[in-house]
């Protein structure tokens, strides 16, 4: 017969529970469910800026332009690529330089001058002359103003090249070549000057560029003097 006697629990004190047994424990928080909430959060709130400084009040800046390259992997397709790359880096007739006129066209650029040579022939220059002795082509340079502004005829350049190979050929100065006037071109007047440059004999084809002023493109006549 036990004599170990339990005695009853007090009042208001409950017993310690057992080993392996007590009250559930409460329910553990999903922490991945949360990191994702919170990084939904975030990304909501930053679209909501970024909308908010396009749509604003405010008038948006215009993004600027990017240029896409295609990448080509196949090395045909390269060479094709390539192909149409110098295809549109061609000059056009428009780009080629090839600017020249007939020695009897009239030049007109934007501004209302218009420029022309006439009057062709050949000559030799005196002794007196500079160079001397020199053969040489002379013409009539006219410049027309139907600008409403004033040309300065000093502003004027002129030079010449003959033969195939180009080759500079002097100014003549002598009696009746005096170089170019240093006079005004008013609003619709206009004003011819006398030139001479060296041809020789033998040489037929002739270069003619002159501009009208510091402001203008040189026009460039050539062709064949008899």
């Amino acid at each position: 017969m036990s004599h170990d006697v339990t005695p009853p629990p007090m009042p208001g004190h409950t017993p310690a529970p057992a080993p392996g047994y007590g009250p559930p424990r409460p329910p553990r928080r999903n922490t991945t469910i949360l990191v994702a909430a919170a990084a939904a959060t975030v990304a909501a709130v930053l679209a909501a800026t970024v909308t908010a400084g396009v749509t604003g009040d405010k008038e948006a800046e215009a993004a600027p332009t990017v240029t896409v390259t295609e990448t080509v992997s196949a090395q045909g397709d390269e060479d094709a690529a390539d192909a149409d790359v110098y295809a549109e880096a061609e000059p056009t007739p428009e780009d080629d330089g090839d600017d020249s006129y007939a020695l009897d066209d009239t030049v007109v650029y934007d501004h209302d001058v218009e420029v022309s040579l006439s009057k062709f022939s050949r000559g030799v220059s005196s002794e007196y002359a500079s160079p001397e002795n020199t053969a040489y082509a002379k013409f009539t340079i006219k410049v027309v103003n139907a600008s409403d502004k004033t040309v300065d005829a000093d502003e004027m350049t002129v030079s010449c090249a003959y033969g195939d190979e180009g080759r500079e050929g002097e100014a003549i100065y002598d009696d009746g070549l005096d170089g170019l006037p240093d006079t005004s071109i008013l609003a619709g007047r206009s004003l011819s000057v006398p030139w001479a440059c060296e041809l020789p004999k033998g040489e037929t084809f002739l270069q003619v560029e002159v501009a009208p002023d510091y402001d203008s493109e040189t026009a460039i006549f050539t062709g064949d003097v008899k």
